[in-house]
């Protein structure tokens, strides 16, 4: 039942993962496909096409087919999801009929949830099952989801963050917020516009945000030079930045995620409240790495905040193994 032949997705708006119970991660790449603007053809995925964002002629079109968690563009993410598929067959994986565990947010409509569905049978899956990503992320960071006590998670990833409190398999309480790391590079982008007249890329933006993005904490000073496009002469101008410029740009942006924690909590049973004082709160996702954000929301929530053991991979992980959880609890639920 739970052989080599199940293999979880996490289909994020940044990066795709893929997790099989026997090998561990064995994809993981940017959720970018690369494209001829004529013909539709993919020419390029994952990394080799995200390494041409911003980068090529007008007849070859770098696109993100993920928005905000989910599938903005079917017939590209079916591409990109028939393309991973042959790589991991290429590379020895022998997928060749597999059930397939894919994650979906909290906040995703019947009609996305079934664009992801369909995109996946599309790729010659045997089966497809869709579980919450608060619950994958979760399961991925190895706590008792099936057991009746409140296992709270933050899972900021690139294009939402999903805060839920789940208590035997299921989400009691959850805010999902169109809030992500993309957000934070777009804040960035525009941050240094308004500021410098310098327009800079979406890599650039990335690159800043993993050196200088700071939570609103007391912090060493830290700078770094960019390149961009002077908009007022047209030409390439460098300029230096400092991590306290960047925090103040992005703290808008991390607020909304602690208010968004706060209402998860306000909903939270009585009974289960007790539990998150004693566990606290579970980070996971790539958003989760901005320096200083475990500190700082401590200090906000009078809570514990803990980071998951592979923040990056969570929902992949708990994708790839939540088959098993879900068997269990429909055992212990007469289903």
């Amino acid at each position: 039942m739970f052989g080599s032949t199940t293999i979880g997705i996490d289909l994020g708006t940044a990066n795709i993962l893929v997790y099989s119970k026997s090998k561990g991660i064995i994809l993981n790449e940017p959720s970018v496909v690369a494209m001829d603007a004529h013909t539709k053809d993919v020419l390029a995925i994952g990394t080799e096409a995200k390494n041409m964002i911003g980068k090529t002629p007008a007849s070859i079109v770098a696109i993100r087919p993920m928005r905000d968690g989910v599938i903005a563009d079917f017939d590209i993410t079916s591409g990109l999801l028939r393309e991973i598929m042959r790589r991991i067959n290429a590379s020895g994986g022998g997928f060749k009929k597999p059930k397939v565990v894919v994650c979906t947010p909290t906040g995703a409509t019947s009609v996305e949830r079934r664009a992801i569905s369909d995109a996946v049978s599309s790729m010659g899956a045997r089966s497809v099952v869709l579980i919450e990503e608060p619950v994958a992320a979760a399961i991925g960071a190895e706590l008792p989801v099936d057991e009746p006590i409140a296992n709270t998670i933050v899972d900021i990833g690139g294009g939402t963050t999903e805060i839920a409190i789940i208590s035997y398999g299921g989400v009691v309480s959850s805010t999902s917020i169109r809030t992500g790391g993309d957000h934070i590079d777009e804040e960035i982008i525009a941050y240094i516009r308004k500021m410098y007249n310098v327009l800079i890329g979406e890599s650039t933006a990335e690159r800043i945000k993993m050196e200088l993005g700071y939570a609103p904490i007391p912090h060493a000073e830290a700078t770094m030079e960019i390149r961009g496009r002077d908009l007022l002469t047209g030409l390439p101008k460098v300029v230096t930045i400092s991590s306290n410029e960047i925090q103040d740009a992005i703290s808008e942006l991390l607020n909304r995620v602690l208010e968004a924690i706060r209402l998860t909590l306000e909903k939270c049973p009585a009974e289960l409240s007790g539990d998150i004082v004693d566990r606290g709160i579970i980070l996971t996702g790539g958003g989760a790495l901005i320096h200083g954000l475990q500190e700082w929301l401590t200090s906000q929530i009078d809570v514990p905040v803990h980071m998951a053991p592979n923040p990056m991979e969570s929902v992949a992980i708990g994708t790839g193994k939540s088959l098993e959880y879900i068997e269990k609890l429909d055992k212990l639920s007469g289903k």
